[in-house]
């Protein structure tokens, strides 16, 4: 059987599919394929092109009950590596790290890190531009259940779009990535105070507004620093939630006095992230 389709009604229909296509080209453009293992999936991300300063990130998807490592992994696991050297004209790249989930490590510890989707943000500045810039990134991450798995790929990426169809997904990232705070700000979630109890231990009195499961992380001023996840205690000072976590893992011979600590407070869907020095 042959339709006749009248003329006006043809070039609608063509107008359609033609937008269609367009809408289909610019999001493959806005995002590089998903390379996959067996139990995880990453690609890149592309923001919109305007100006020096850019928005890109990685996209990370697990399969139910895996998961991967946050910048610091707690008392287990790898954290993800990521060599941005082979890209085109781009000065710098910083990732961005949104507030991660505390894991029940199997050992009687807790990892650090994301499950299900997570994408994390980059900061990227462009050394020129008005010129081509194209992301490559080399990602080194683990997948874990029971047992890890190291995962390779290698990703590339342009920024071409004045207006990315992954916008929205990238600023989405954004609002999960901890806000930085000072200690004693009057926020509903903050950090009353840090004080060490003896040589050994550190309190950190918590305010929070709510019964919402409260987490705390905290980081050493550099990689070799392997601090453990802070502890709430049973009974603290009232009106507050006290966490305690010992100088264990400071590197050997290192005097931790006035170092430069990174402390992540995380509740619900707000987080934020505190700079202190050790008394």
């Amino acid at each position: 059987m042959t339709v006749i389709v009248p003329a006006p009604a043809a070039l609608g229909f063509a107008a359609t599919i033609l937008l269609s296509s367009l809408a289909i080209e610019a999001r493959a453009d806005d995002a590089s394929p998903w390379l996959r293992d067996g139990h995880s999936a990453v690609r890149l991300l592309a923001g919109s092109r305007s100006g020096a300063v850019l928005l890109g990130g990685i996209a990370f998807q697990l399969q139910p009950g895996w998961k991967t490592y946050w910048r610091t992994p707690g008392d287990s696991g790898a954290p993800p590596r990521f060599d941005f050297s082979k890209s085109d004209n781009i000065e710098a790249v910083t990732v961005l790290w949104p507030a991660p989930a505390k894991f029940d490590d199997g050992a009687g510890g807790h990892s650090l890190g994301y499950h299900d989707t997570i994408v994390l943000p980059l900061r990227i500045v462009a050394k020129n531009p008005d010129k081509p810039v194209t992301l490559r990134a080399d990602i080194q991450y683990a997948v874990c259940e029971k047992i890890c798995i190291p995962v390779e790929a290698n990703a590339e990426l342009p920024f071409t779009s004045v207006a990315s169809t992954e916008d929205s997904a990238l600023f989405a990232a954004l609002d999960t990535v901890p806000k930085p705070a000072n200690i004693g700000d009057p926020n509903p979630l903050t950090i009353r105070d840090v004080k060490r109890d003896g040589k050994v231990t550190v309190l950190v009195d918590v305010v929070s507004p709510d019964d919402k499961a409260v987490n705390l992380f905290v980081e050493g001023p550099t990689p070799d620093w392997g601090l453990p996840v802070p502890k709430l205690l049973e009974h603290g000072p009232p009106g507050v939630k006290r966490f305690a976590f010992d100088l264990d893992g400071v590197p050997p011979g290192v005097n931790p006095d006035g170092a430069a600590l990174k402390l992540t407070l995380v509740s619900g869907d707000r987080s934020y992230e505190f700079n202190t020095n050790l008394e």
